[in-house]
């Protein structure tokens, strides 16, 4: 192991302090070949402190710098990353394992992003309101918060913080960025990046690490929000840990994801979309599809339909001519594999089997193929927990009502479909559903960049969605000002509440 990945402060590679013990390491692995290929620092808490100094002491100065230099170096930044985007590719791949083209998806989902936060001085201007009282003016500013943190899961290790840290930096934020251990190179990668743009220094860092980390940057006085994605279990420790250390938080959390398939729906098209849904990323997405609901008669042929095409995918190394790469790490295959093993003795019926799969890719890699159960039922655990793998379950209902109620009941709230004909039912589901975004005939409803992303209920801790207007208004602070210029007839003493006049 000679590639050592460290932090990065001020425009450079920040090794680490050596305790006693020295600089604490974690291996950093290629899943489609099972090998070591480098170390990750695992910050102390000196460290943490470190990364969180710089972007304290870059605040003021980038703060105080104007809209047009701030733009500059964005527009500057995406650029650069749409000349050099399949750079970053690679690196999720060989770290993450999804395949080449997906991880160009995400980098081009993730500029978007920065695409949007290019127009920022637009989207910061105020309100204005002349002589509201007496030769008083009265107007509004939005202003940046200070040094903030964003703490992004392994899945998406471009994209997700490319949700936030675009806007945090476009209002005039200076970011410390905590990536997932499992792959951290592509943080290190788009620091490099926004230096080569022009950024001035301390004003994006990266911080390697653990949950030590994480703490840190939770309770840290010095930083003033937190922006996270992850499991709900880990997003609610985070809002409740962050919001008692006086933080604003936007905290994502997990998911189970329906589709629900009414009869009149074009099932070709249905099927098509529950394989992408559901196996695109070896179903490692917070918007994957994990439950198909079958409505009605026409549940048979949807299975076979999905059957068919689930026997047709691929599953390799994710730089070769594959659909679908191997799953993160050895540990998280074995989880999901589990989940199967439960489901059929539970009684659902492994339609196809992803546990038998023969990958093109290294005998040690982390392998599990596409997983279609069905007849799967609410009390299972394959349909009560998140997997976070490529396994789809097929619950059968009669009704559409009835299809609703499941949804409605789950403890989560993410992303939804529904795959229909009939606009009065689509209308009427996109209305009852209790679920932040919904798709109509479209399976993983990821909005567009100037719109919000966000879930409801245990899949969105705090008030504020990411990207779009929310994103905007969560980086920045309003402040209302009431001038009047001295006027000789305002003097005198007079104690009582101020009136308009």
């Amino acid at each position: 192991m000679t590639n050592t990945i460290s932090h990065w402060v001020d425009d450079e590679v920040f090794a680490g302090t050596s305790g006693a013990d020295g600089v604490r390491l974690a291996p950093v692995t290629n899943p489609a070949t099972g090998v070591v290929t480098g170390q990750v620092a695992l910050a102390s808490v000196a460290d943490a402190q470190t990364v969180i100094d710089a972007a304290a002491a870059a605040f003021p100065a980038w703060r105080d710098t104007s809209l047009t230099k701030r733009v500059s170096v964005l527009f500057r930044f995406r650029e650069l990353l749409n000349e050099r985007k399949d750079e970053l590719a690679a690196i999720i791949t060989s770290e993450h394992g999804k395949v080449l083209s997906d991880a160009l998806g995400e980098v081009s989902r993730g500029q978007e992003v920065v695409e949007f936060a290019c127009g920022i001085p637009h989207l910061l201007k105020g309100g204005f309101t002349e002589n509201a009282s007496t030769k008083v003016d009265v107007y509004s500013i939005r202003q940046p918060l200070g040094p903030v943190a964003i703490i992004s899961p392994f899945n998406f290790p471009a994209m997700v913080p490319m949700w936030f840290f675009p806007v945090a930096i476009a209002t005039g934020n200076t970011v410390v960025l905590k990536p997932s251990e499992k792959d951290p190179s592509a943080a290190v990668w788009i620091a490099q990046l926004w230096k080569e743009a022009g950024l001035p220094a301390g004003v994006f860092n990266v911080l390697q690490g653990d949950k030590t980390a994480v703490d840190e940057l939770l309770t840290n006085p010095k930083i003033k929000s937190v922006s996270f994605v992850g499991s709900t279990p880990i997003a609610q420790y985070v809002y409740a840990t962050g919001t008692a250390a006086g933080k604003r938080v936007q905290a994502l959390g997990g998911a189970k994801n329906h589709a629900v398939i009414l009869p009149d729906a074009d099932l070709d098209l249905a099927a098509d979309a529950m394989i992408n849904a559901g196996f695109g990323s070896a179903g490692e997405r917070c918007m994957a599809v994990s439950a198909c609901v079958a409505v009605g008669p026409i549940a048979d042929d949807l299975v076979a339909k999905i059957s068919e095409r689930a026997a047709t995918l691929k599953t390799g190394d994710g730089t070769k001519d594959s659909d679908m790469g191997p799953l993160v790490t050895a540990a998280h295959r074995d989880k999901v594999a589990s989940y199967i093993d439960a489901g059929e003795a539970d009684g659902a019926k492994v339609v196809v089997d992803g546990r038998t799969v023969q990958a093109d890719g290294g005998q040690e890699g982390f392998w599990l193929g596409p997983t279609l159960l069905d007849n799967v039922t609410p009390q299972m655990s394959v349909y009560t927990d998140e997997i976070f793998g490529p396994v789809l379950s097929v619950l059968r209902v009669e009704t559409y009502d009835q299809a609703l109620e499941l949804i409605n009941a789950n403890p989560y709230g993410n992303g939804t479909a529904i795959f229909t004909n009939d606009g009065g039912a689509a209308r009427r589901f996109q209305n009852e559903v209790e679920v932040g975004m919904v798709g109509i005939n479209v399976p993983i409803p990821v909005p567009m960049a100037y719109y919000s992303f966000g879930g409801w209920k245990a899949s969105l801790f705090g008030d504020s969605h990411a990207h779009g207007m929310d994103g905007v208004q969560f980086f920045t602070r309003q402040k209302a000002i009431t001038q009047r210029w001295l006027d000789p007839s305002h003097g005198g003493i007079n104690l009582g509440f101020p009136q308009n006049g």
